[in-house]
């Protein structure tokens, strides 16, 4: 167990969920942007909370664990360790904005459950924190999903086969650039779900099938191709996508100057694109930027890559 009263720092990175035809089941972890925490163990007060919750940015989040992502995922962490006379402290700075399409809540959650398995000595596996972190999404949207969190813990691409029981796969991936914009607008993952459809044509359902398996088989042969020609998403893309403003005019004049592909992250509205090349994927960036000043939308953009370490711990 680490030293009572001492302070470990949190990275923990942004994701891009779905992967375009993948929904929740595909994700991948990248470098920039991600959020920063501080965690401590102390001595739990008689009568006393076992989480303590303090935000130091400006995004007045709840401070109640119950309400908040990272106080969800501890709840659930402790309820499988022997917690009655410690406690832990927590200091969030969000530098994922909220609603951002990119992972925000799974950051949280995730980088809560690493750094109090860290604190404990690393009695769980990573299988077992993405499993407490699912309830910080639950939290957050009203579903347990994991194609944030798993990549979030596990780092680089990662599949999860089966949500109960718990399976997640790392994928090998071939070396890719991601270009990622941010309009300034909010979509909440939980509206995002509630336009979904209920029932898939048979014959989407096969073409999505047939995309998510090339997928996977692009990233893991590194067939910048297959991965190009897979980024395809024939049931989810086509309505959320009305949700963010130029996005067909967008992902065109992305693949225009090179993209091998790309989608909303997540439930958006951040938009993600995969290039080769760290020329092209700066590129991207100049497209991106020419549509959100052209609706004269505020936004932001990452130019990064995959993280392949996931939530990383410094004293």
């Amino acid at each position: 167990m680490f030293p009572m009263n001492q302070w470990i720092k949190i990275k923990a990175p942004a994701t891009v969920a779905n992967m375009v035809c993948g929904f929740d089941i595909l994700g991948f972890a990248v470098n920039d942007p991600y959020d920063e925490m501080e965690m401590r163990l102390v001595e739990r007060a008689p009568n006393g909370a076992n989480i303590v919750i303090i935000n130091i940015d400006d995004y007045n989040l709840p401070t109640d664990p119950e309400q908040n992502v990272a106080g969800a995922a501890l709840i659930a962490l402790i309820e499988e360790y022997d917690f009655s006379k410690l406690a832990f402290e927590v200091k969030i700075n969000k530098l994922i904005k909220p609603g951002s399409g990119v992972g925000s809540s799974a950051a949280s959650s995730a980088g809560a459950v690493v750094g109090a398995n860290y604190l404990l000595g690393n009695p769980f596996s990573k299988d077992d924190l993405v499993r407490f972190a699912m309830n910080g999404e639950k939290v957050a949207s009203g579903v347990k999903h994991a194609d944030n969190i798993a990549p979030c813990i596990h780092g680089g691409v990662t599949l999860v086969r089966s949500i109960f029981p718990l399976e997640v796969i790392a994928l090998p991936s071939p070396q890719l650039h991601v270009t990622i914009v941010h309009p300034q607008i909010e979509v909440k993952t939980a509206d995002a779900r509630s336009i979904l459809r209920q029932n898939v044509k048979l014959k989407d359902a096969i073409k999505q099938w047939g995309n998510i398996a090339g997928l996977v088989a692009g990233l893991m042969k590194g067939d910048y191709d297959l991965i190009g020609r897979s980024l395809e998403d024939v049931i989810i893309e086509p309505i959320r996508s009305i949700l963010i403003p130029g996005f067909d005019d967008l992902k065109k004049a992305c693949k225009e100057v090179g993209a091998l592909g790309g989608g909303i992250s997540g439930s958006g509205p951040s938009i993600f694109m995969l290039s080769k090349e760290k020329e092209t994927a700066i590129a991207v960036e100049q497209e991106m930027k020419k549509i959100y000043e052209g609706f004269g939308l505020a936004h932001h953009t990452y130019v990064t890559t995959i993280n392949q370490a996931g939530v990383e711990i410094s004293e």
